[in-house]
């Protein structure tokens, strides 16, 4: 009986990776395997056919050959041994790789270095720092090696020891049926040693705390909520692993004057009702110091004007924003009684003067359509 091609069998095209295969076998080995399929010749069939093919793909030698001369090449490279989980030929090892990162396999025998945690630092800065950018000194809490046990956690004198439940392997294999799963050994967490007289001061950890000044660059431009990285300067790894980073976060703290919208500024200008009604330049503030501003004739309260370019040159802007200033029109008060005097001929001789309260007679107007309508 001629020889099924072994990629025909695992499903998969001549240039399919080894990722590919393994999936593959993986498929047919759940599906086929005789303890899953218990009197099915068939199925045990097809499971020894998923097996060879497997047994010659994955080896790049074996593969090579076959690809060139077909079965011929490969003649008795895989005829497997005898019966039994151990006889699949690389069933265990393939199952193993497969459930290796879900119950935390992997690394046999040795012990991983883990990257160290990220730290955050809240870093409180005056709206006319974070505009021209500043350099402060910041003091963070950190971890630093233990000057006691030198970073090994064991008392001084002594040493970590291998553990004797994992025998040092950091592993200890589960058998759950056909399936023999690894797991990280629960007395020494994984890492094969363990420490039996921790060290008093740092209490078996390697690592002290302490406080360390850092100085830090603020561009100009900073708004709340922008981050800068610090690289390596988090939390150390463990087994001789890197360190994390710090990240700055930026806030900007409440300012007596102006209120920041992205680059632009804004803030209200007092202005008496002869300026807003005659009209005046008056002085406003910036961030640099002051600057002019117009006020037309007949201006009212509430009316917004736009210095441009009187803003905060953002860090990732081409340009500075503009500086937004709204006109609070101010009633005079504790008037004597010539002021009064004076104001109430002005106010008749306003009344007097056609569309001089523009805003008054468009809202009365509105009004009078109201009860026209509520009266119809």
């Amino acid at each position: 009986m001629a020889q099924r091609d072994y990629y025909e069998i695992l499903g998969v095209s001549q240039d399919a990776s080894d990722e590919d295969l393994k999936k593959a076998y993986r498929r047919l080995a759940m599906k086929y395997h005789p303890d899953r399929n218990p009197d099915d010749e068939d199925a045990e069939e097809k499971f020894k056919e998923a097996k060879e093919a497997y047994e010659v793909l994955s080896d790049s030698q074996k593969r090579a050959a076959y690809d060139r001369f077909g079965h011929a090449g490969v003649e008795g490279a895989a005829a497997g041994g005898g019966g039994g989980a151990e006889g699949f030929g690389g069933f265990g090892d393939i199952f193993g790789d497969i459930f290796g990162d879900i119950f935390g396999g992997g690394g046999r025998g040795r012990q991983r270095a883990y990257r160290g945690a990220d730290l955050r630092y809240s870093l409180d800065l005056s709206l006319e720092e974070a505009a021209r950018g500043t350099e402060v000194t910041i003091k963070v809490p950190s971890k630093v090696k233990c000057d006691t046990c030198e970073g090994s956690g064991a008392k001084p004198g002594t040493s970590k020891s291998k553990c004797s439940t994992c025998g040092g392997m950091g592993q200890v294999r589960m058998q759950q049926g056909f399936f023999s799963v690894t797991q990280p050994c629960p007395d020494c967490g994984g890492e094969g040693v363990k420490i039996e007289q921790p060290c008093t001061d740092c209490r078996g950890t390697g690592f002290q705390r302490q406080e360390k000044s850092l100085e830090v660059n603020i561009p100009a431009g900073v708004d709340s909520g922008d981050r800068i990285r610090l690289s390596g300067e988090g939390e150390p790894g463990e087994n001789g692993g890197p360190r994390g980073d710090l990240f700055v976060e930026v806030r900007i703290k409440p300012h007596p004057i102006f209120e920041r919208e992205g680059d632009d500024l804004r803030c209200e200008v007092p202005i008496s009702i002869t300026q807003a009604a005659l009209g005046d330049q008056v002085t406003v503030p910036t961030l640099e110091g002051e600057a002019k501003m117009k006020v037309p004739g007949g201006t009212q309260s509430g009316k917004t004007f736009r210095l441009r370019g009187k803003g905060i040159q953002g860090v990732r802007s081409s340009r500075p924003g503009d500086l937004l200033c709204t006109v609070k029109v101010e009633t005079p008060v504790n008037l004597n009684n010539r002021q009064k005097e004076l104001l109430r001929e002005l106010e008749e001789e306003a009344g007097k003067q056609n569309g001089s309260h523009p805003h008054s007679k468009s809202w009365w107007d509105k009004v009078r359509d109201f009860l026209d309508r509520l009266a119809s």
